[in-house]
């Protein structure tokens, strides 16, 4: 998804948050390198993103000012295992700190993914394990690699570990995963490219039936839709200073990083804070069948691959529709080199329906008001899935996250009707299952609400009992109460629960602090037994919220390091510590996501199911923000026979 690009015009960082340019990428690498030493190519880069200046620092800039900048890197050299951690001032071009981490490990780079394919289709027992399942053709044999987690294998300990699944094509455009080679899963040392074993749980007949998605495999396509366009005549109602959106009230600097993909920064309504900063920080994804092969998939999709490495290429009037800004996003290859995702981020304008409407009976006067909203988006490739993030930006103060997840399924073999295996997944086609798993994402929400002083209040509907109080048994009221300690909280449906950050510096009318409330939508209960090897390393998916106070180092919730991670690293462990929360700079972690028991529909290629979450302004206005809209009537409109 990512290219070269020697001759694309180079914008300078107008704002502390943007991220970093091709140029400063590049110097940041040419330190690293220079401090390292060594022949060329000995240095591989993980990660080369930026190190965010200090809160106040950004509190104090005013555009035209200079300020300094400094990156953070992750490198790992070749054929040694362990990372070496950097912070470097591109400013200064020196070395400000560094840290040598024998035991953690690297992500598994896009770069990796054919060489550790190669590796293990040369090796002669996968070969000769092909060939017990009647493939002789090799080129056409698909090995996707996943991170091994941490299981305890004496013959896994201390390494850099890939497990890998394989598929075979019917021919070379054909849908790999209509075709799983079952039972054959071989794991290879990245380190060493090497592979240590190769695994056959026993021969299953290869399913030969093809699946196919693209438009020229299908024996018709329909032609009875006709085109819907979005036209904006007088252009849109945004504005782009270097990364830094406008919009209605809103006011956003868009970043990005190869771990987190989309970010966003110094999130204000009308001048005034709501959120510092926003991503998402994590997304695993456990499966949950018992067969030994398929225990181990666990994958953190953000921590073990990175979702910002995988951004595609948006497509105009196809992956994004109507009058479309595209950013394009720079990130490192594992060389150093500075790569470009061209089109990597997307933002438009859509129209929502209507923002409010009264009819007065007695008057017969209807007043109306149009809504809309901005959106920002990025979609990754991870192997066969695609995530689509799209942050949601309304006129009356709210915000919105969307997950789309679309793709492909992960799919195994069996024996066409075999009982045990579909009791795990869902037979999609004769001797193809797609295994019961879900995915679970964490926000990290680092909220300044009117200020960086705030304190969650844990809010719940409850209800009087019936009596001299309550003697009709109608009566219910929301109780309030405040987060005074880190830790994590559940959703209670049952109870309408919710959280509310409010502000420590600001009331409104009513003498109330000004607050936003989140919305958990889709909290995801999970399966998994919190004292499994996968559970350890999973624990902040437990609850459904945690709040923490701000640390710039606790930025993930399983740990900086994930692949080969046994669960003692991230929010689980800082919690413990019992720091207060009431009344600080604070960061809310919310746990959402897709329980997916797969379905017929879901196959060969599955539409889009959506997960998110919502922050809605709770007091923080005096009253409806959205009265000064005009009254409008769209002139484009008509009726729909009359426009044939």
């Amino acid at each position: 998804m990512t290219t070269i690009c020697q001759s694309c015009q180079e914008i300078a960082a107008l704002h502390p948050l943007e991220p970093l340019t091709k140029t400063e990428i590049s110097k940041v690498a040419e330190i690293v390198r220079a401090d390292i030493g060594g022949p060329v190519g000995h240095v591989r880069f993980e990660t080369i993103e930026l190190l965010e200046p200090e809160k106040a620092e950004v509190r104090g800039f005013t555009y035209g000012d200079t300020f300094e900048r400094a990156a953070r890197v992750n490198v790992f050299l070749a054929g040694v295992r362990g990372v070496i951690r950097y912070k470097v001032s591109i400013t200064e071009a020196t070395v400000l700190w560094k840290e040598d981490l024998p035991d953690s490990r690297p992500m598994i780079l896009g770069e990796e993914f054919m060489e550790i394919e190669a590796c293990i289709k040369a090796h002669p027992d996968f070969i000769e394990g092909c060939k017990k399942r009647d493939i002789e053709d090799m080129s056409l044999v698909c090995v996707d690699p996943w991170s091994a987690g941490s299981f305890g294998e004496p013959e896994e300990e201390g390494r850099h570990v890939s497990h890998s699944f394989c598929w075979v094509r019917s021919s070379p455009d054909d849908n790999l995963y209509a075709h799983p080679i079952e039972g054959l899963c071989a794991v290879i040392d990245i380190t060493e490219m090497k592979v240590l074993r190769v695994d056959d749980y026993g021969v299953v007949p290869v399913p030969k039936l093809d699946s196919n998605y693209t438009a020229e495999e299908q024996p018709k396509l329909r032609d009875d839709l006709k085109p819907i366009d979005v036209v904006q005549p007088e252009g849109v109602s945004f504005a782009m200073t270097g990364r830094r959106i406008d919009w209605h009230d809103w006011s956003i600097v868009i970043g990005f990083n190869a771990r987190e993909g989309l970010t966003l920064h110094d999130i204000s309504y009308g001048g005034r804070p709501i959120c510092y900063r926003a991503s998402i920080a994590e997304m695993v994804v456990p499966y949950g069948s018992p067969e030994t092969q398929h225990s181990r998939k666990n994958v953190f999709d953000i921590g073990e691959y990175g979702l910002g490495k995988l951004a595609n290429s948006l497509t105009l009037g196809c992956d994004c529709l109507g009058a479309i800004h595209y950013l394009d996003c720079w990130i490192a290859g594992m060389d150093g080199e500075p790569s470009l995702i061209e089109n990597g981020i997307c933002i438009h304008e859509e129209d929502f329906g209507i923002q409010w409407k009264h009819w007065d009976f007695r008057t017969d006067k209807t007043e109306v008001r149009r809504a809309r909203r901005l959106v920002i988006s990025s979609i990754s490739t991870v192997g066969n899935y695609e995530y689509g993030s799209y942050w949601y930006f309304y006129l009356d103060g709210e915000i919105e996250f969307e997950m789309k997840a679309t793709g492909i399924i992960n799919t195994v073999g069996c024996v066409p009707g075999d009982p045990e295996k579909t009791k795990y997944g869902t037979e999609v086609s004769p001797g193809v299952i797609g295994q019961n798993h879900q995915h679970i994402f964490v926000a990290r929400l680092d909220m300044t609400i009117d200020g960086d002083i705030n304190t969650v209040t844990e809010c719940e509907t409850k209800a009087d009992p019936m009596g001299p109080d309550n003697p009709y048994g109608n009566a219910f009221y929301m109780a309030e109460t405040p987060i005074e300690t880190e830790g994590g909280r559940k959703r209670d449906p049952y109870s309408q629960r919710y959280w509310k950050f409010n502000s420590g510096e600001n009331t409104n009318i009513m003498g109330k602090p000004t607050a936003y409330k989140l919305e958990p939508l889709h909290a995801c209960p999970t399966f998994h037994d919190p004292e499994g090897p996968s559970g350890k390393r999973m624990g902040f998916i437990f609850n459904d919220l945690w709040v923490t106070p701000y640390d710039a180092e606790e930025r993930y919730p399983s740990g900086e390091f994930v692949n080969y991670s046994d669960g003692s690293d991230g929010i689980g462990t800082w919690v413990k510590q019992q720091r207060p929360v009431k009344g600080t700079d604070l960061v809310g972690w919310h746990v959402f996501g897709l329980h997916h028991l797969t379905r017929l529909e879901d196959y060969p290629v599955q539409p889009c199911v959506n997960t998110g979450f919502k922050l809605m302004p709770n007091g923080f206005f005096d009253r409806n923000p959205t009265l000064d809209l005009k009254p409008d009537m769209n002139k484009a409109s008509c009726n729909a026979l009359a426009a044939e």
